[in-house]
């Protein structure tokens, strides 16, 4: 399984095309900070954004993206709840006031010019695109988000408004990279139950490793510690959506690691800080013909 971007961990300034299948990531300026950008979702609005920007928030990046969308985010609960704009107000400037937010991690855009945002600090930060309706999602996939298989129920929303699978593009931005993610067995062994199919394996955590092993790529690799393992969070998403029958060709890795490259990430398992960084994406009514 070849996903667009999946090989290099970080690479030069120089070098960063990224490309796999014609799918680059770029490296956007604005006032001299930088932030990412898929060429596969080269018609919309977005920006994974990097420590550079903080202590900026949505409101404020969305002016950078589309200076007037509505703007929208949630109060992030790592787990699988996936909400739609017209479940929560957008929101609004504040002053001193303290906003409180719908929790949830994932979000849905219902109409034109609406700005998705999610946060992360080594987990996945997802954008998709309907290259047809012109509508995105926002999803945050931890490890936790992702063994309860949030990316698909994201999916399920966008499918149940209107949207085909083969009209999706999907970004991965940057996270933690399997192979400096240490977790323990039982963790690997849970996200690993989300792709292994049902009458393949038994129920054991053993069983589950062993198959995944025998993948063509794999998401988990060996670790020295005994009873742990490193595990790639990105990569089971993929294969999330390929169960889904979504083309690979569909699907961008963001080939940086959070935690690897303190010059541009904040990383909670480097640092133990709270401190994260901003992915969004705007909907649009610029449509191809479908």
């Amino acid at each position: 399984m070849t996903v667009a971007g999946d090989r290099l961990t970080n690479f030069p300034d120089s070098e960063c095309t990224g490309l796999t299948d014609d799918i680059g990531w770029q490296w956007q300026s604005w006032e001299g900070l930088p932030y990412l950008t898929c060429s596969l979702l080269s018609r919309w609005s977005h920006g994974f954004f990097t420590r550079d920007f903080s202590p900026r928030g949505p409101i404020e990046l969305t002016e950078i993206l589309a200076p007037g969308a509505q703007v929208y985010r949630l109060q992030q609960i790592h787990g699988n709840v996936v909400l739609n704009t017209s479940q929560l107000p957008p929101v609004t400037a504040m002053g001193s006031s303290v906003q409180t937010y719908e929790s949830g991690d994932g979000l849905v855009a219902r109409g034109e010019l609406e700005a998705l945002w999610v946060c992360s600090a080594d987990c996945v930060p997802v954008l998709i695109a309907d290259s047809c309706t012109g509508l995105v999602a926002a999803v945050h996939a931890g490890w936790r988000g992702t063994a309860a298989k949030i990316l698909p129920e994201a999916i399920a929303q966008l499918v149940a408004q209107g949207s085909k699978t083969e009209n999706l593009k999907i970004a991965m931005g940057p996270a933690i990279a399997g192979k400096v993610y240490q977790v323990s067995v039982e963790v690997a062994a849970e996200l690993g139950a989300t792709i292994a199919p049902q009458n393949a394996v038994s129920a054991t955590a053993d069983s589950i490793l062993e198959f995944l092993h025998q993948l063509p790529e794999t998401p988990v690799l060996a670790d020295p510690e005994p009873g742990k393992v490193r595990l790639d969070v990105r990569l089971c998403n993929a294969l999330q959506l390929q169960q889904l029958g979504i083309d690979l060709s569909q699907v961008a890795i963001a080939p940086f690691c959070t935690y690897s490259d303190s010059d541009r990430f904040f990383s909670y398992r480097r640092d133990r800080l709270k401190k994260i960084q901003w992915s969004g994406i705007v909907s649009t009514c610029d449509t191809s013909p479908c």
